[in-house]
């Protein structure tokens, strides 16, 4: 079996997939759209990702502020949930993605990444994060 972690933002979707033993996470791409509400090309490719890696559960990054209040990408996140839920048939897990972003990008600064590089990687790094915290979640409970 293996977990899809998703980092969904205004208009990219990074993309992180588990070993088959569930314990790494591995970034795969980031899926990119024209326009925040344009979803449908963003769909399809996170199904073929499914389908090529036998997928059997979605967790994805929930953007809850730092006061731990939910905001407007909260909304659009449980929307895209309910999107993904639908289309996939695979349960949606949300998972809190308080500072991934940060530590993506710090990871990013200390592995001599340049600071114009950054953007095109963070979200995928950030998907990885996202899937790693949850699959050691998983380890911690057995």
């Amino acid at each position: 079996m293996r977990i899809l972690g998703l980092d969904f933002g205004s208009k990219t979707v990074g993309v992180a997939v588990s070993d088959e033993l569930m314990m790494t996470a591995q970034g795969l791409e980031i899926v990119r759209r024209q326009s925040p509400n344009k979803l449908r090309q963003s769909l399809a490719r996170i199904e073929q990702i499914i389908e090529e890696y036998h997928v059997e559960r979605i967790v994805l990054g929930y953007p809850k502020n730092m006061n731990n209040t939910e905001g407007e990408r909260c909304e659009k996140t449980k929307e895209f949930k309910g999107m993904l839920e639908r289309r996939t048939g695979l349960p949606v897990i949300l998972w809190d993605e308080r500072l991934t972003t940060v530590a993506a990008d710090r990871l990013m600064m200390e592995t001599g990444v340049r600071r114009e590089n950054r953007k095109q990687y963070v979200d995928e790094i950030a998907a990885v994060f996202i899937l790693q915290g949850y699959l050691d979640s998983l380890a911690f409970q057995k």
